[in-house]
């Protein structure tokens, strides 16, 4: 239905490359927080080049935006409403966009035409008019995976179905009236509405509840709430829609919520799809205007419940016939030898550090190249890494604070580790095995050197930027890991991937720090930030401010000793597992044995902050003058800048008790009471080969700072950003450059 274009037309694919990537701040800035965390989350999966087909497209708007964010990236907006298709198509005219009309649960496209396919919150209309049929929805995708091409990739956003149980609801009953009427009655009475009305296309609509009267179930009553027992699913489906008040009658007939996390995972590999991310997302305007003293959610026992998720993606990859689509843990195994515990006592204070030492240099190989203005980062896709599914299956306690489901395939830096080698030869060998030649090498320097996870891994990593002559295509590495596949290697847009690395979508912390590191080395803009706002009031002379250059040059300190494992508490424990990789059906096609290393009494959890002061036109972050062993093994000195980080207890299972009690040891160990907190860009893994340790970063605004015998050191932010490679704790990197992208000290 898009009209014919001539040689001449102003909107070809060449007019519209951007250069230095300008535009972007335009689009982005016309979009909601909504869009600009589809586009972010969907082009952490798409390759650089291909077919992208985007499903029940609506108004085009998501199409178009996507499109002209990506115009080597062929997009086809697909809606069954024929006027609506005509609409986007007279609406959005560019070189690299189509819009055509098709059923999204039949077949649009022909099978293995497509690189990529898009459902945003499209799929639950297609159980809500199927006769609410949750199979309907399996039915759809699986017509859909039939169009991907081997590789490709569906991405699926929509609306996630809690597990079973009850729970008791308290709403507010003295913001509206009594009546019936959608728009003007109280959010009590709405909901009691609602529990007569939902699913109305339904021969038996609604579902069945009990109004508690007194304080007979759950804490204390709140004397203008009214208290609901009801299944999680349907409370669930009322708050998610409370304030769609409007759209009343065509809310009741829709039911958002259909899989289960679990379910979603399950349908997709059954399909022959290894799922490469699964995550509940939480907008934060959503939770901090409507779910925020709006409602509460209780247990039976009385222990309050986590807000719903306000979306959930799961993005699953189509591999080739007799490849593993998803890892388990299997038997423990007798030890490798290749992680090794030792133990150092610190003189002053007699505290024994456990540290494990991973042995010999890793380094991460960044090939990088330009085209058309852009800079493209090559890495490693869908590569095997079954340790993040460590202890998962026997400890719930592990999964992580955000509710995100290791998937055990990982986007990450081509990386080796080094042996008797020189460098250069490494690198050519390492690269060589990815599909690029020597010849293809233009120049080769050297970024930063960092420890992953300072505070018990002895690991070093050094990245390394290789400048390659040709647009690198996909392609498939040898295979050394023991399992079925290795992935690919594909190349990704840098500015791309900083944004999925903000929404939760890039799980490895280095693969974000090395495309930092290019960019800023490069002097290119980092982009927009689009992950959570940080708003900070101006509190001046508030910290004692200290001097980058004075701090990186204060005097050497060395106050470890060796111990032994009698003096140890015994803080971490190196295990070995046979990790066993599974395919559709569910059979065993490859085992492997790893070690790894986890905290023996706390959870695979850590929160790492950056603690900020705004103070006129400067932003200072609070940083620890720590001493920890594994910076004493690499340099011979134990000093080491560090952003306060804590593992997390086990009882603590998501994010906003986890910040909490963050918030509580910030002020008992340094003396900071916190002003505020917001979450500071998706969770991340620091060392994918040798712990299932997950990050979440979080920044926290200082309101005031008490007395305390370990003060922090408060150092300009923009000064530390152009000193970074001093800041070899990798927590602090992230954290740092992190904080300054979303401060907007990046863009300068």
């Amino acid at each position: 239905m898009k009209p014919p274009r001539d040689s001449g037309d102003n909107d070809s694919r060449s007019e519209h490359r951007r250069g230095d990537r300008g535009a972007y701040q335009r689009y982005l800035d016309g979009m909601d927080s909504s869009m600009r965390q589809k586009v972010a989350l969907v082009a952490a999966h798409l390759r650089s080049q291909g077919k992208v087909a985007d499903m029940g497209m609506g108004s085009g708007t998501g199409s178009y935006t996507l499109a002209a964010l990506y115009p080597s990236l062929d997009v086809v907006g697909v809606d069954l409403d024929p006027t609506m298709v005509e609409m986007a198509s007279q609406r959005y005219n560019l070189q690299n966009l189509d819009f055509v009309v098709g059923d999204i649960a039949k077949e649009v496209f022909s099978e293995g035409t497509l690189d990529a396919i898009i459902n945003s919150s499209v799929l639950h209309h297609v159980t809500s008019f199927t006769g609410y049929s949750y199979a309907e929805a399996g039915k759809a995708i699986a017509v859909q995976v039939r169009a991907l091409k081997e590789n490709g990739v569906i991405l699926i956003r929509d609306f996630l179905a809690s597990e079973a149980g009850d729970v008791l609801l308290d709403l507010p009953c003295d913001d509206g009236d009594d009546s019936d009427d959608p728009e003007g009655c109280s959010t009590s009475r709405l909901f009691e509405k609602f529990a007569g009305d939902f699913r109305s296309l339904s021969e038996s609509p609604g579902f069945v509840y009990e109004k508690l009267q007194g304080t007979a179930a759950g804490p204390p009553r709140l004397a203008n709430r009214s208290r609901y027992r009801l299944p999680l699913r349907f409370a669930n489906e009322f708050v998610l829609r409370k304030d769609y008040r409007r759209d009343y009658q065509k809310e009741a007939k829709e039911e958002y919520c259909y899989y289960t996390q679990r379910e979603f995972e399950n349908v997709l590999g059954s399909l022959g799809l290894r799922v490469l991310v699964s995550i509940p997302l939480y907008n934060p305007w959503i939770v901090n205007n409507r779910y925020k003293g709006k409602f509460s959610l209780w247990d039976e026992s009385g222990s309050a419940i986590d807000f719903p998720a306000t979306n959930y993606i799961i993005a699953g990859e189509k591999v080739a016939q007799g490849q593993g689509v998803r890892m388990r843990e299997g038997q423990p195994k007798p030890s490798l030898n290749f992680l090794r515990l030792e133990y150092y006592r610190h003189r002053s204070t007699g505290r024994v550090f456990d540290l494990v030492r991973r042995p010999n240099r890793t380094l991460d190989v960044l090939p990088w190249f330009e085209s058309d203005g852009d800079l493209f980062v090559v890495a490693r896709s869908s590569y095997p890494r079954p340790i993040l599914r460590a202890s998962c299956r026997v400890n719930a306690a592990n999964a992580s604070l955000d509710g995100a489901s290791a998937a055990g395939y990982i986007t990450e830096p081509i990386s080796v580790i080094q042996g008797d080698s020189p460098i250069g030869t490494t690198i050519c060998e390492i690269l060589s095995a990815a599909g690029i030649s020597d010849d293809a090498i233009v120049h080769i320097d050297t970024g930063s050197s960092y420890y992953p996870s300072p505070g018990g891994l002895e690991e070093e990593v050094t990245s390394v930027l290789v400048r390659i002559s040709d647009a690198f295509v996909p392609r498939a590495t040898d295979n050394r890991t023991g399992f079925t596949s290795a992935g690919r290697v594909m190349a990704m847009e840098a500015q791309q991937l900083l944004r999925s690395a903000q929404v939760g979508g890039l799980l490895d912390a280095r693969l974000e720090m090395n495309a930092y590191e290019l960019l800023l080395q490069r002097g290119r803009r980092v982009g927009p930030w689009i992950g959570e706002s940080i708003s900070l009031e101006n509190r001046s002379d508030v910290v004692p401010k200290n001097e980058v250059g004075t701090v990186l040059s204060r005097e050497h300190r060395r106050c470890f000793a060796r111990s032994c494992e009698k003096e140890s508490t015994g803080f971490l424990e190196v295990h070995c597992s046979e990790f066993e990789e599974l395919d559709a059906s569910g059979e065993v096609l490859r085992q492997v044995t790893l070690e790894y290393v986890k905290a023996s009494s706390l959870s695979h959890n850590t929160i790492s902050v950056a603690v900020l002061c705004q103070d006129g036109d400067d932003i200072w972050i609070g940083v620890d003058d720590a001493d920890l062993p594994a910076a004493q093994s690499f340099t011979g000195n134990s000093e080491l800048l560090v952003a306060p980080a804590w593992r997390i207890p086990k009882e603590i299972c998501s994010l906003e008790p986890a910040m909490a009690w963050v918030a509580s040891q910030l002020e008992l160990e340094y003396g900071i009471v916190a002003a505020s907190m917001s979450v500071l860009g998706g969770r991340y893994h620091p060392s994918l080969g040798a712990t299932p340790e997950v990050v979440h970063a979080i920044a926290i605004e200082i309101g005031e700072i008490r007395s305390t015998a370990r003060p922090l050191l408060w150092l300009n932010l923009k000064e530390l950003i152009v000193s970074r490679k001093s800041i070899r704790d990798g927590h602090l990197r992230v954290v740092a450059l992190r904080a300054a992208h979303a401060l907007g000290l990046l863009q300068e």
